[in-house]
């Protein structure tokens, strides 16, 4: 991720979806802006939002979908036709959906990045990325970036991967499918207040998600009654799920954003973006969904 970053100069612009990891927001409000790239932030639901954004010096869209933590779906095909009649490299983040469930570059996409921690891997074992492109020109640039930064993965890590992605297809089609029924369980719940997830019917995105995906993946996230305190009362309680920050391994895992993988943003920040203290993220892990659900099902219950 930083070294598709490093592309940019000072003096260039880059446009980059609101709502987002938090870890990418810092990265490139600490790291990136300081070198004099200018930054705009914009909900990418609405491509007319994003063209009024660009300028002569816009030189990349960085576009994360589905997004962390809301699950919010951008059209990739819309967005990097945009970059391209502009002249901007695309860059789109696909952690939440693996290429099993949505490929980037068959819609466009000059770039892709993947977090390869968490579904790539899935056993929780290993920190790595990867960087994907057609280009031949980007490629080469980003290999120098790469290898003068020293970001090289160690042998062992690459066999972690490696052996991970043997069975990714079996596992994204268990946590695809436990996660759209603990979606619409969730939904049911008098102290949930909203579920995010691509594969409900009322998403907002629903069928864009039903166009350019092969599946709905296994994040998903809600918010329950009570704000921050509630959302910790939960937590508190759970038994099956771990409290943990990361994504996309074997077990399943559930965390705070306001608290855990977005604390970096500002809460003004994560407010106005849609990341309130009540919201609960889940990544849906290869247990029983009977077990998942119970677990679910006390911890939501008051105390």
């Amino acid at each position: 991720m930083h070294a598709v970053l490093q592309l940019l100069e000072p003096g260039q612009h880059l446009v980059a979806c609101g709502d987002i990891y938090g870890g990418t927001y810092r990265l490139i409000e600490r790291l990136v802006r300081p070198r004099g790239v200018e930054v705009d932030w914009v909900d990418m639901r609405a491509i007319d939002e994003v063209e009024e954004a660009m300028r002569p010096n816009t030189k990349m869209l960085w576009v994360e979908t589905p997004t962390n933590p809301l699950l919010r779906v951008f059209d990739i095909a819309g967005l990097c036709g945009l970059a391209r009649t502009r002249g901007a490299t695309c860059v789109v983040d696909a952690t939440f959906a693996t290429p099993i469930l949505q490929r980037p570059l068959e819609l466009g996409a000059d770039i892709v990045v993947h977090s390869m921690s968490k579904y790539l891997n899935g056993h929780s074992d290993v920190v790595a990325g990867a960087v994907v492109t057609r280009s031949p020109e980007l490629s080469e640039r980003i290999r120098f970036i790469q290898q003068a930064g020293g970001a090289v993965l160690s042998p062992f890590d690459s066999y972690l991967v490696a052996r991970g992605i043997k069975t990714l297809p079996l596992r994204m089609a268990r946590h695809s499918e436990s996660a759209q029924v603990l979606a619409e369980w969730l939904v049911e719940q008098p102290q949930v207040l909203e579920v995010h997830y691509p594969g409900l019917r009322g998403h907002p995105e629903h069928a864009l998600a039903s166009k350019q995906m092969h599946g709905f993946g296994g994040m998903l996230s809600f918010e329950v009654e009570g704000g921050l305190e509630g959302a910790k009362a939960a937590l508190a309680r759970v038994q099956v799920f771990s409290v943990a920050e990361s994504l996309g391994g074997v077990e399943s895992l559930i965390g705070q954003p306001a608290l855990m993988s977005h604390a970096s943003m500002p809460k003004e920040v994560r407010e106005a973006r849609g990341v309130r203290e009540g919201l609960v993220r889940v990544s849906v892990g290869l247990e029983a969904i009977e077990d998942l659900r119970e677990d679910l099902a006390q911890a939501l219950q008051a105390p």
